[in-house]
């Protein structure tokens, strides 16, 4: 595995493993599976309902807590400062854990306008040791901005929808510039309409590859953190199997010219979750 540096001081694997509708006995046979096949980094989030999940997996797992890298996420409806602080314990209990690598805030929710209040609570547990590296989930470069103009505390990461349909060039480029490590949920685009593209497809001819190892392996070459989804051990290490090649820079230019407008599946400035 190969890692990122955070901001903080941590470092941070360059790909992750996404937990989203893994639940139950079967989510965790394919999270357990998931750290044999060398995954490192899980995604959870309050709202997948899956921490317990989760936290059973890492217990089942012969890993070291320490070599896991633990990422959840706290919902809309504890955004309130006590509330946040009770669900960042809350999300402790569940996992099973003493301490949380990674605590993001999942959305900013700008209408109900205190996503400040739940930033200063993870500030606050990261300085009581409940969580090491914290972090924001669909944020916006005003909303950074806002919650480090509160706090003085900027995200160590900004996880946001990123696939070559949506490459967000202007939050990564942001959180390059503010030494924030930019994360890629739907790193894949769901639906896979972008593996029938005739420039995907050469480059998987080239470097014997698959559509989807391409697209990963962009994503890691822009120094984003794809985190991808795969109930199959085989789809499991074929995603982990990106850091043997390197695209060449026109290459990675060409996939992100895939741009579309409208592309992103919600708008973080308008998109309420609770």
């Amino acid at each position: 595995m190969e890692y990122f540096n955070l901001n903080d001081g941590y470092r941070i694997p360059k790909i992750g493993f996404g937990t989203y509708k893994l639940n139950g006995s079967d989510g965790v046979f394919t999270i357990q599976n998931a750290l044999k096949n060398g995954y490192r980094l899980l995604d959870s989030a309050v709202n997948y309902e899956n921490e317990g999940c989760v936290g059973r997996a890492i217990k089942n797992s012969s890993i070291a807590r320490e070599d896991i890298f633990v990422s959840s996420k706290l919902p809309g409806r504890d955004h309130e400062y006590q509330k946040a602080v009770n669900q960042i314990k809350e999300s402790l209990y569940c996992l099973g854990l003493d301490y949380l690598d990674l605590y993001l805030i999942h959305w900013p929710n700008p209408q109900e306008d205190k996503y400040v209040q739940a930033w200063q609570a993870l500030v606050d547990a990261q300085k009581w040791g409940l969580i090491k590296s914290i972090g924001v989930s669909n944020f916006e470069v005003q909303h950074i901005e806002k919650i480090y103009q509160a706090t003085n505390v900027m995200p160590a990461v900004n996880q946001i929808e990123l696939h070559p349909y949506c490459s967000n060039k202007q939050i990564r480029e942001f959180d390059e510039k503010n030494n924030i490590i930019t994360e890629a949920w739907s790193p894949l685009q769901r639906g896979g309409e972008i593996f029938k593209e005739p420039i995907i497809i050469n480059l998987a001819k080239k470097y014997k590859k698959s559509p989807a190892q391409i697209i990963l392996r962009w994503e890691t070459q822009l120094h984003v953190i794809p985190i991808p989804k795969a109930s199959s051990s085989a789809h499991q290490l074929a995603n982990l199997d990106i850091f043997d090649f390197n695209l060449n820079q026109k290459e990675v230019d060409q996939i992100t010219n895939f741009d579309k407008p409208n592309a992103r599946k919600f708008d973080p400035n308008k998109h309420e979750e609770f």
